[in-house]
């Protein structure tokens, strides 16, 4: 009768720690899915800044007077500087046929001249595209010889970067809040499964086993509960991830190795660092603890 009690009372226990590592493993692979949906927004937000930025153009207007050789050595001398992405050479004729195709009839037959001039487009790197850095490159190529003017649009240059800094903001205040909520959420499902062995953490202790000793196999299970999980919020991710890319295959999401590295590295290393901290802090409020404090 008693050894019948012993295992139903054995049995108990262990099915009720399996249910809370299966809950603990639910609750971190949920958090570190969230987080790891943030961290692909807030990679890939760059990435679309950025494409915007690459589209704004500094457009060179050159004077008339101008040869060809000039033209190629003012475009080799553009290519070597640090903010020029890419270039484009638009001649007035070709300027011409744009605009007359815009409007829809030859403007040069009642003009009988081009008053267009030759062009050079230049495409910047996305971090000079700010109202500061396009101002002092519009001033110091105001300044070359061949240069007849130099045109950009201003209000949307300012525009473009004050609402990039209003989405950063935002996005950081977001995932900030995110990550107290999956640093909360983890520590509290750590907790509860090291708070179904505070009498094994006491008896330990009782024997004479070290703190270190005692707290070693609870961090090192949160630690394999928390890969765990990380695995099973990846997977989940990786759907995610496949479903984004054949909606938006502009993205590149699959071809974009570099995201798909940090965002794998972001989640073990997440999981890894919390589930770790909030092992050693739970098993050591365990040890702090007087016996007759461990029954509330």
């Amino acid at each position: 009768m008693i050894n019948f009690m012993s295992s139903n009372i054995g049995s108990y226990q262990k099915r009720r720690l399996q249910s809370s590592y299966f809950s603990v493993v639910i609750s971190i692979s949920l958090v570190l899915f969230m987080v790891g949906v943030l961290g692909l927004v807030l990679l890939k937000s760059k990435q679309v800044a950025n494409h915007f930025k690459e589209e704004i153009v500094i457009t060179l207007f050159l004077k008339n007077d101008t040869s060809a050789k000039q033209i190629e050595n003012l475009r080799s001398s553009l290519l070597k500087e640090k903010y020029t992405k890419n270039l484009v050479f638009i001649s007035k004729e070709e300027a011409a046929e744009f605009y007359s195709k815009d409007l829809g009839e030859d403007f040069m037959s009642y003009l009988g001249a081009n008053p267009l001039k030759n062009s050079i487009d230049v495409y910047l790197n996305p971090d000079f595209v700010t109202p500061e850095e396009m101002l002092k490159i519009s001033n110091i190529l105001k300044k070359n010889a061949f240069i007849f003017e130099v045109s950009y649009d201003k209000p949307l240059v300012t525009f473009l970067t004050q609402n990039i800094k209003k989405v950063s903001f935002w996005l950081f205040i977001i995932s900030s809040f995110f990550g107290l909520i999956a640093i909360i959420l983890i520590n509290s499902s750590i907790r509860l499964s090291v708070y179904s062995k505070r009498f094994n953490i006491k008896t330990m202790q009782m024997v004479g086993a070290t703190k270190g000793f005692i707290r070693k196999p609870f961090i090192w299970n949160g630690i394999q509960l928390g890969f765990l999980g990380a695995f099973i919020a990846l997977i989940g991710l990786a759907s995610v991830i496949y479903y984004i890319n054949q909606k938006i295959p502009s993205l590149e999401l699959l071809n974009d190795y570099t995201t798909l590295a940090y965002i794998i590295i972001g989640v073990l290393t997440s999981s890894f660092l919390i589930t770790w901290f909030s092992s050693f802090l739970a098993t050591n409020r365990f040890l702090n603890l007087q016996t007759d404090e461990l029954y509330y």
